[in-house]
């Protein structure tokens, strides 16, 4: 299949699915809608991580100092009620098991990629702050991403406060924090790129990206999911070839069936690996 064939299969889905596929630091090979804006889901969750590092990196924070793990947070609404997630709506058991007690801002960034928590997700917010994230998007080269609230801060999703995502600016984020691994780059050092790269890649949630890869490739992941939508951007790094970024975003009524938006995902990223040698 082209990347011809496949725009025009993806023509037939309902609703946008948005593509970013290329080599690290030059120009996309295939683009589809890369700079269409779609609702974050938990992808943001890479610039809080990348927020994080940073500020330990400048001595502001210590990621080996225990944080109280509590459930009340600070609206991004100006005026608003604190707000609470709620345990249902959380992907991770482990972080709840600690509500009152401590945890470690290493373990929360942790727990927040490979499980993807939302608790884990805001306790970091709260000691990094929006400010921070919003940083870390410029450092990237983002030019459209968002990140303006928190994980169930209703009082500001209906102030119209939300966190948006492109597909490119996820691949400029992975892009970045990757190529910075081994080059002093604008997120963080090179030792602290290659830590944010090993939490990436022990990402639990491998329905959909991964799902498109042989068995055992590495891939540095994070995705993000709700009713409606289902996006993932990650680094692949073969044996056999140069490293790549791939994001897909959907947003699309697909998504109602999860399995098919995960099985769209994992087309897309099984098309850019059999063109890995012509990226």
């Amino acid at each position: 299949m082209t990347w011809d064939d496949l725009d025009a299969s993806l023509d037939a889905v309902p609703g946008t699915v948005s593509a970013y596929v290329g080599r690290l630091d030059a120009p996309p090979t295939w683009t589809r809608h890369a700079r269409a804006g779609h609702y974050a889901a938990s992808t943001m969750k890479v610039a809080v991580l990348a927020a994080l590092y940073r500020a330990a990196e400048a001595g502001t924070l210590d990621l080996a100092a225990d944080v109280p793990v509590v459930n009340e947070f600070d609206s991004a609404q100006p005026g608003a009620a604190r707000f609470s997630c709620a345990a249902h709506y959380d992907n991770d058991d482990a972080v709840w098991d600690r509500l009152g007690g401590t945890a470690t801002l290493r373990w929360l960034a942790e727990r927040m990629i490979v499980r993807s928590s939302n608790l884990a997700t805001n306790l970091v917010i709260a000691h990094v702050g929006l400010p921070a994230v919003a940083e870390v998007w410029a450092l990237a080269g983002a030019r459209d991403s968002v990140t303006g609230r928190g994980i169930e801060d209703f009082a500001a999703r209906d102030a119209g406060i939300t966190n948006t995502v492109t597909a490119a600016d996820l691949a400029a984020l992975l892009g970045t924090l990757a190529a910075g691994a081994t080059t002093p780059g604008r997120l963080a050092s090179p030792a602290g790129c290659a830590a944010m790269l090993d939490v990436l890649l022990a990402q639990e949630h491998r329905e959909d990206l991964a799902a498109g890869l042989p068995e055992g490739t590495r891939i540095a992941l994070k995705n993000g999911w709700v009713r409606g939508v289902r996006h993932a951007v990650g680094v692949v790094l073969p044996d056999d070839a140069p490293p790549y970024v791939i994001a897909v975003c959907t947003t699309t009524d697909l998504t109602d069936r999860d399995d098919d938006a995960c099985q769209l995902l994992a087309r897309v990223s099984a098309q850019a690996w059999a063109a890995r040698h012509r990226l």
